[in-house]
């Protein structure tokens, strides 16, 4: 009896430990050939190139854009009639662009140089020219930018544009120049 009871128990522990091992047995996987895996990492690596190249041409792309603007900024200058410092229709539509920029760009700050041609004294033509730096920016101010981005300052008739004494030279030299500090 003692002899069947160490069968049946060795059959409960026997038994149990071979279905258990059986059961987990993991089947066997074909490895994938090494050729598609280089296969899939170049043509990975390629998009990822032409990627890094598009965003590239993308950045150069904007910043051409942003130097652009900036020197379109800078170098459009307002015009004014002799001994006015009244904005036109065109300097106006000027100002406008300008004070689009200058909302597109809220770190940009200005200086507004007031210039007047020849004709006057100095002392007339340094008033005439912060009148005329004034009148530009009070009107984008008026459109919305800070005064606090904008400064004045009048040269009067001491940087002519053009050193001509004709009315199409003095015509060139009253104006607005805007500088980027």
């Amino acid at each position: 009896m003692r002899n069947r009871m160490w069968i049946t128990l060795a059959l409960l522990l026997v038994v149990p430990a071979m279905l258990f091992s059986a059961s987990c047995a993991k089947k066997a996987v074909a490895p994938t050939p090494k050729v598609e895996k280089k296969a899939t990492t170049d043509e990975a690596a390629k998009k990822a190139e032409e990627e890094a190249a598009r965003q590239r041409a993308l950045e150069e792309q904007r910043l051409r854009e942003a130097r652009q603007a900036r020197e379109e900024f800078v170098n459009e200058m307002i015009h004014f009639a002799f001994d006015s410092s009244a904005l036109d229709a065109t300097a106006q539509e000027i100002l406008k662009k300008k004070a689009a920029y200058l909302q597109a760009h809220p770190d940009v700050r200005v200086i507004i140089e007031g210039h007047c041609d020849e004709r006057g004294t100095v002392e007339y033509n340094l008033a005439l020219g912060e009148r005329r730096a004034q009148a530009a920016k009070t009107f984008l101010v008026n459109l919305g930018i800070d005064p606090n981005r904008l400064e004045t300052i009048s040269y009067g008739e001491e940087r002519p544009l053009d050193p001509g004494h004709n009315e199409a030279a003095w015509a060139k030299n009253r104006r607005d120049q805007f500088v980027i500090k």
